[in-house]
């Protein structure tokens, strides 16, 4: 046991080393003054979303980009509340270009289909998705533009945070994402993007149909993000690109209860068996495999199968990485008074991850009101 203990820990450590290292090489992006030229389709598949749409609305109003060079297209994927009249009541005499659509249903995967749908109709050239429960930085598409201007890309993957985080399963989840975000990063940085997040995702109209958008994945229900990402990475690094700029963070809210937190993360976990990506799926296995054992050298002490010795060890390596990974990417959010959740929440995490990635491989799971099987 001690023999395995040290390989997954020396395995784990390598491999977040290298991410650690390659956060520091994907170079901060400082918005240009440059005249906006770049037109966008902004896609938001939404369904019953009331609560959500009225902030989202507001910040897409606000953004500091010439309205003449953005549409807004909703997708309504069957929503039975006032979702739909919220929209059109918000943007009704507005000088924005919006549009109102519904899903057209072609696949095991509304959002994937929703999204085609949105693209389908889109009149530019560059398509920028989120998600209808985020709210949209003022500045947001003007990075886009000038990352565009100043580099030759077809694919920009965008950072995404929390916002209103006051209880501790809000820490939680926001140590979470900053930790998959310091990953997305790191992946980019070394040479092996892996990760990314529908919410804040731009690339060329143009690509998307060169890669027959969504075909070969649409059966799984999410992965529109991670699977497009691993499409266009195929046609070669050079375009693919990550946006590491302050100004351009969508913000989301987090889950509000254990219960929805443990649904959304076996939706996540779902996908990784259909990852392509060699590297995607070391990294997966990597991370479990540590928390897996973290988990059975506690249950081995408790049961006086093996030393304590071994699982402190192993658990100081893991919080120290981990911990620098994580506060890499909370310093460059400006997010670091977070930081004193970790304690806690890295003894906590190893038994939730595990917990949703056994009931990933198992069990189905909801997702807005339907019901998907493994």
């Amino acid at each position: 046991m001690t023999f395995i203990a040290l390989f997954i820990g020396v395995a784990y450590l390598i491999i977040i080393a290298k991410l650690i290292v390659g956060f520091d090489k994907v170079p901060d992006f400082l918005l240009q003054d440059n005249s906006p030229k770049t037109r966008f389709s902004i896609v938001i598949p939404f369904r019953n979303e009331e609560q959500n749409l009225p902030k989202l609305s507001e910040s897409l109003y606000n953004l500091n980009y010439p309205k003449s060079l953005f549409e807004i297209i909703f997708v309504n994927d069957e929503s039975t509340d006032d979702s739909v009249s919220l929209i059109e009541t918000y943007f009704s005499g507005k000088q924005v270009d919006f549009k109102l659509i519904p899903n057209h249903r072609s696949s095991n995967s509304p959002k994937k289909d929703a999204i085609s749908t949105a693209i389908g109709s889109a009149k530019n050239e560059w398509i920028v998705t989120t998600d209808a429960d985020c709210i949209i930085p003022k500045y947001w598409l003007d990075c886009f533009d000038s990352f565009i201007q100043t580099n030759d890309t077809h694919f920009i993957v965008g950072p995404v945070s929390y916002h209103h985080v006051t209880s501790f399963l809000d820490r939680f989840q926001l140590l979470d994402i900053l930790s998959l975000q310091g990953a997305t990063i790191g992946g980019f940085g070394i040479g092996h993007p892996f990760l990314c997040n529908g919410a804040n995702l731009a690339y060329k109209k143009e690509l998307f149909n060169t890669l027959n958008g969504f075909e070969g994945n649409n059966g799984i229900a999410s992965g529109d993000d991670i699977f497009m990402l691993e499409k266009a990475t195929k046609t070669g690094l050079d375009h693919v690109h990550y946006l590491k700029s302050t100004g351009a963070m969508v913000t989301t809210t987090a889950e509000k209860s254990l219960k929805l937190l443990i649904s959304q993360r076996i939706r996540w976990a779902a996908k990784t068996s259909k990852y392509s990506s060699y590297f995607s799926k070391i990294t997966a296995l990597s991370v479990f495999a540590m928390n897996a054992i973290l988990v059975c050298l506690l249950l081995f002490w408790i049961m006086d199968i093996s030393s304590l010795r071994t699982l402190v060890y192993l658990f100081t390596l893991k919080f120290c990485i981990d911990f620098l990974l994580i506060f890499k990417v909370s310093r460059f959010w400006e997010q670091e008074q977070y930081l004193g959740t970790y304690v806690p929440s890295s003894f906590l995490y190893p038994f939730f991850s595990v917990y949703v990635a056994v009931n990933s491989i198992f069990k189905g799971y909801k997702w807005k009101g339907r019901s998907y099987k493994k």
